[in-house]
């Protein structure tokens, strides 16, 4: 058991010392990251905790045992989840869609996001090679936003060649729920053919809000993302998932 309690404690300081890399690099566009603080910390006190005697034995075996339960239970759902998540990385969507909606992700004063510019590139790449599909730019304007995110991925698309009016702009939504539900107002749903573009981690849980909320024939094209934030994206999105799930949104 000691084994156990010390991979705990190192687990712990790997989780740390990846949200100081996270911090140091700078490509997070929130604060979401902190989550590594967070658990690194709790794994290695409960290590220490367990490995000295600490408090522990203060708790009844019954609870420890219900934790120990619910502990396995949430690693199930977690392995689960994530293999949905991954189902959705090798997305390539279909040739000669009407409209592929590209979802929002962070503007920032210098142009587009990291993330978000990968999603366009991976857009215009579709784009040049299906000259007939039009594509909704979706999302609204952040606080921490000089522009909407419609302006800016509009903008990045006709800086690089793709006629202003192929280009549809959705500057109202907040989240994905929104981008993919008020995008439906520029298409019909029931019959035309749509791809979802955003990052290949978020590519499970937009087809299928999209599907929920009535897009009859609708194709996930997977933009890449960066490796050093996958880990956080997972974990991210498993959150984004869940709660989705429970707002009935899956």
């Amino acid at each position: 058991m000691k084994y156990m309690y010390r991979a705990a404690i190192i687990a712990g300081i790997l989780c740390i010392v990846y949200f100081l890399a996270i911090r140091i690099i700078g490509f997070h566009g929130t604060n979401f990251y902190f989550i590594w603080l967070f658990i690194g910390a709790a794994l290695a006190v409960w290590g220490v905790c367990m490995e000295k005697g600490i408090l522990i034995p203060c708790f009844p075996v019954w609870l420890r045992r219900a934790a120990l339960v619910l502990f396995c239970l949430g690693c199930v759902l977690f392995v689960f989840v994530e293999g949905c998540i991954l189902s959705g990385f090798m997305a390539e969507g279909k040739g000669k869609l009407d409209y592929i909606i590209v979802l929002g992700a962070q503007m920032k004063a210098e142009g587009p996001s990291r993330v978000l510019k990968m999603r366009l590139d991976k857009a215009y790449d579709y784009l040049m090679e299906n000259p007939d599909t039009v594509v909704i730019v979706s999302g609204g304007q952040g606080a921490d936003e000089h522009i909407s995110e419609a302006q800016g991925m509009y903008d990045y698309l006709v800086g690089k060649g793709i006629a202003a009016e192929r280009i549809i702009k959705e500057d109202q939504s907040r989240n994905t729920s929104q981008n993919i539900d008020f995008s439906s107002a520029f298409l019909d749903k029931g019959r035309d053919l749509v791809g979802i573009v955003t990052n290949n981690f978020h590519i499970f849980r937009a087809t299928h809000i999209a599907k929920k909320s009535g897009y009859s024939h609708v194709y996930g094209i997977a933009a890449p993302s960066e490796f050093a934030m996958q880990p956080n994206n997972m974990l991210r999105e498993f959150m984004g998932v869940m709660k989705d799930f429970l707002a009935g949104n899956l």
